[in-house]
């Protein structure tokens, strides 16, 4: 399985780093790609305490996200889902309205145009019409759109569940199986 991950200046970076491990240890040898933009690895620093070295050891392969000629620019590059989470307003705008001025929003656009899987995971709050509408464009193009909004109905304990519960959902789209979270109604129906 080849799954990109791309992390944008958005509050939330530990969902991607999370996704990352997560993928890791469902399976050791997916063929895993990142990408991440220059304000996500300041966001990283401060927002985390990892490093940017120690998540680049996690995956197959990372790129620059100004490099327009690397391989994930390409739509002949096959892969299985990408995911950008937690992906800016910024990014969300330039992939709806077609604007490859990075890697990131080049090979998102690149997956679309090739029917490949798009999980986009926006996470900001509240959102204006623009963005709205620039999700719907994303969604009418083939993106899933996936906001970090964690549920309660799991009862979690700690923020570690919140982020593993968005997670788990991105997960679900992938169709990788997880135990990150329990599911509505799992006791209920035994």
């Amino acid at each position: 399985m080849r799954i990109i991950v791309a992390i944008t200046g958005a509050s939330g970076t530990i969902y991607g780093v999370k996704l990352i491990e997560e993928l890791k240890r469902i399976d050791k040898e997916i063929d895993l790609h990142l990408i991440i933009s220059d304000t996500a690895k300041e966001i990283i620093s401060l927002e985390t305490e990892y490093n940017l070295h120690d998540i680049e050891k996690m995956v197959t392969k990372a790129y620059d996200n100004n490099n327009m000629s690397a391989t994930l620019a390409s739509g002949s590059f096959r892969h299985d889902g990408m995911v950008i989470v937690p992906c800016s307003l910024k990014t969300l705008s330039a992939i709806a309205n077609g604007y490859a001025g990075s890697l990131i929003s080049r090979a998102a656009i690149c997956s679309l145009k090739e029917n490949m899987k798009l999980i986009i995971v926006p996470r900001e709050t509240p959102l204006d019409r623009t963005s709205l509408l620039n999700m719907l464009k994303a969604m009418e193009n083939g993106a899933i759109i996936l906001p970090a909004m964690p549920a309660f109905y799991h009862r979690p304990k700690n923020i570690s569940e919140l982020i593993n519960y968005i997670v788990g959902k991105i997960l679900d789209q992938l169709n990788i199986k997880h135990d990150l979270f329990k599911r509505w109604g799992n006791d209920k129906d035994s």
